[in-house]
């Protein structure tokens, strides 16, 4: 079954929160998490169900919630799940991971030029084929951009900033792409940088349809190591 881009990163996301909450979703609840409108939650859950990927219940509303009256609720199927571990699972390395995690770390310790190492990642991502790594890096390019659009402000502002958007849990790193491609649309940010941001978005979502469990905790771990990297001063 083929899907869009768009569409595997909604499934994706979708499914992650259904796991955790062990209930049917209302769309509204779904556009909440995921950061999108209502009427988009609600048009991507009946597009997936016609593909036979979700699900649609109508349940009573509970007291003070409408008198009775129904409401539509969305659960994945089978198919859903059976997609999503078709279309990469946990598809990475460790050793090639713990190399790659030590690196980047490694860098941003040393405080170097954070423009060039901005570029250097911008410039492999087109060939990065793990998942994991491509979300790592692609975090790591947020955090740059932030630092060098912000040099003048205190670290604990890039800290609260990314606490904000909800890093380093789960719905943060949904929400990356977002603030990425703001990010993309800033003043200082030139056309090259621009176009390169946009399309690492489109690699981070489809990465981030592919990382399940375990992959997902490390990409997690992953930036709480990089925000301290970054905020701890230099001995």
């Amino acid at each position: 079954m083929k899907l869009t881009g768009r569409q595997e990163a909604f499934l994706g996301e979708f499914l992650d929160l259904y796991s955790q909450a062990q209930k049917p979703l209302h769309y509204t609840r779904v556009a909440e998490v995921l950061g999108v409108g209502k009427i988009t939650a609600y048009d991507m859950l009946r597009l997936l169900e016609k593909r036979g990927l979700v699900r649609s219940e109508y349940v009573l509303r509970g007291k003070g919630q409408g008198g009775g009256r129904s409401t539509v609720v969305f659960v994945p199927t089978s198919q859903a799940h059976a997609l999503i571990a078709e279309l990469g699972g946990e598809d990475w390395d460790q050793v090639e991971w713990e190399t790659v995690k030590a690196q980047i770390l490694d860098a941003l310790r040393r405080r170097t030029d954070y423009q060039n190492l901005l570029d250097e990642i911008l410039a492999r991502l087109p060939g990065r084929t793990t998942p994991l790594i491509y979300a790592a890096e692609m975090v790591t390019a947020v955090i740059l951009n932030l630092l060098l659009i912000e040099e003048k402000a205190s670290t604990s502002a890039l800290v609260e900033r990314l606490k904000a958007l909800g890093l380093p849990g789960e719905v943060g790193l949904n929400a990356l792409s977002g603030l990425a491609l703001g990010l993309s649309l800033v003043a200082r940010a030139n056309r090259r940088l621009t176009d390169k941001l946009v399309d690492a978005v489109r690699g981070y979502q489809q990465s981030l349809v592919r990382l399940r469990g375990e992959g997902r905790r490390h990409l997690s771990s992953f930036v709480q190591e990089a925000m301290r990297a970054v905020t701890t001063p230099n001995e």
